[in-house]
């Protein structure tokens, strides 16, 4: 078994770096066709899209303007795949030609404070490519992922997380080592945009509708006092831009219950705003508004 994983790893890490040898005009023209290719063959996704950004934004777009946000949203999606692949023969030396930072001085004023990070961010752009941005300005990251089920696949995006330096935290029972890290003066990186089961989040406002959201984040910064920062990147022009926000003031009235839930809507608030300035780059393919609110059975006599 271990052998046919170290197949499937090395198998997986020549296949990016091939396509990432691509010039990045002919993956992008490439990346176009495969996400038109996707957009009809993945009948599934496609309607989840559809569904979403009808919900966001139905009022304000009609459905020919979705559906060609939609259309981009998996050409977007395709682009991730030949971009992971170029970052892999990236050199650190060549960051600074296609990657821009705003808003750092946000970034080190929180981090002075001497608390750690709480690094608010989303899958925008490509995610994936946010530790060439701690890379770039050389404060210490820890990210905060699901593991994959496949595990090849999870070895081969933990060395694309960790080959500039970061590390990696598994989600589960993470708790402790968060704090641990936290007092050790690093940031960490949380995707906070994802459905959640009932019992991981709290139900806050998102794009109108009510989202069973991460609480995580909302109980970390509680408990720590660690400042929150948003942080997002996104392709622009012919490169990247990674985009520090203000620190989120914390909300903290005594009543944790409703100081959860209060912080929570602001960090949702938050990439909503961002989502609604490049509606094209967000994920739109998960189902963010799949966890119902509870309801009580009804009565029955």
């Amino acid at each position: 078994m271990f052998y046919l994983e170290k197949i499937a790893y090395n198998s997986i890490t020549t296949f990016f770096k091939l396509i990432g040898r691509i010039p990045r005009q002919g993956a992008i023209r490439l990346s176009n066709v495969l996400g038109r290719i996707l957009f009809v063959a993945d009948k599934k996704h496609r309607m989840i899209a559809i569904d979403n950004l009808t919900r966001a934004f139905g009022r304000e777009k009609n459905q020919a303007e979705i559906t060609i946000i939609a259309r981009s949203v998996f050409n977007n999606l395709a682009r991730v795949l030949f971009e992971i692949g170029w970052s892999l023969n990236l050199d650190r030396k060549d960051f600074h030609k296609h990657f821009i930072i705003e808003g750092l001085s946000n970034y080190k004023k929180s981090y002075e404070k001497n608390k750690g990070v709480l690094g608010l961010t989303a899958h925008m752009g490509n995610w994936e490519l946010l530790p060439i941005i701690e890379a770039m300005i050389g404060y210490p990251l820890n990210i905060i992922y699901r593991p994959l089920d496949l595990s090849f696949l999870d070895r081969f995006f933990i060395m694309l997380r960790s080959r500039f330096g970061a590390k990696t935290t598994p989600k589960t029972n993470s708790m402790f080592k968060i704090f641990k890290s936290l007092k050790q003066g690093e940031i960490i990186a949380v995707l906070m945009d994802q459905n959640v089961d009932w019992y991981e989040g709290v139900f806050v406002d998102f794009f109108g509708h009510r989202a069973c959201t991460n609480k995580g984040m909302a109980l970390l910064a509680l408990k720590t006092q660690a400042p929150v920062v948003p942080v997002f990147l996104v392709r622009e022009g012919k490169g990247f831009k990674a985009e520090f926000g203000p620190e989120v003031p914390l909300i903290k009235t005594g009543d944790m219950t409703k100081d959860i839930e209060a912080n929570t809507r602001q960090y949702n608030k938050i990439i909503e705003e961002f989502i609604q300035r490049y509606p094209d780059q967000w994920f739109w393919v998960h189902q963010r508004w799949k966890t119902k609110p509870f309801s009580r059975w009804p009565r029955t006599y």
